[in-house]
């Protein structure tokens, strides 16, 4: 998982969630800026995955506290896995997906995102988002893996420029941001994308 940025200007900031209603601008906007890639997982998200809007701190949804801020859009089973109320309670404290230090503290590291010594907030994250889920995990893995091969056989290792026709040509197919660039040392620009 990386930091998720929350544009200053989003068209979201003002719009409030509909509980039981419509929310489909809400979801649009958000699909939008997180370029089809779930926040928690960072696969993607395409016609077949169920989209939801999750509110990361459940306590505020429904209330005048909940807003843009609390809002990232996941799959579905990903919302589920995560939890309501109960479940938040049982790993505060926790640290919120937008914290600038994020991946300072979220390490990633030989296929597994771990925290620091004593970071209880980070190493709540991990464990409330099931980001050290082993099947999540190994389809990381495997993924990178894949990509790798393709790199050095139609690439010549140019992961750089195999990432940006990817993003070009074959959105679909590029997702786990955070552990490609951590893997192949590069900084992919997704803001042109999609």
């Amino acid at each position: 998982m990386r930091r998720i940025v929350k544009p200053e200007n989003s068209k979201a900031k003002h719009l409030i969630y509909n509980v039981g209603g419509n929310n489909t601008e809400i979801r649009d906007i958000l699909l939008n800026e997180q370029k089809n890639i779930c926040a928690y997982t960072e696969t993607y998200l395409d016609v077949t995955s169920k989209k939801e809007i999750e509110h990361f701190n459940p306590i505020l949804k429904n209330t005048d506290k909940d807003g843009y801020q609390n809002y990232f859009l996941v799959k579905g089973q990903w919302n589920n896995i995560k939890g309501g109320k109960t479940r938040w309670r049982k790993f505060q404290p926790v640290l919120h997906p937008t914290d600038d230090l994020f991946e300072e503290r979220v390490v990633y590291m030989n296929g597994v995102f771990l925290w620091k010594t004593g970071d209880i907030e980070a190493k709540n994250l991990i464990q409330y988002l099931n980001l050290d889920n082993e099947k999540l995990t190994e389809l990381r893995n495997r993924y990178i893996k894949r990509q790798r091969g393709y790199i050095e056989e139609y690439y010549e290792g140019d992961a750089l420029s195999f990432f940006e026709s990817l993003l070009k040509n074959q959105p679909e197919d590029v997702y786990f941001i955070r552990v490609i660039q951590e893997e192949f040392n590069i900084k992919l620009s997704l803001s042109e994308n999609k």
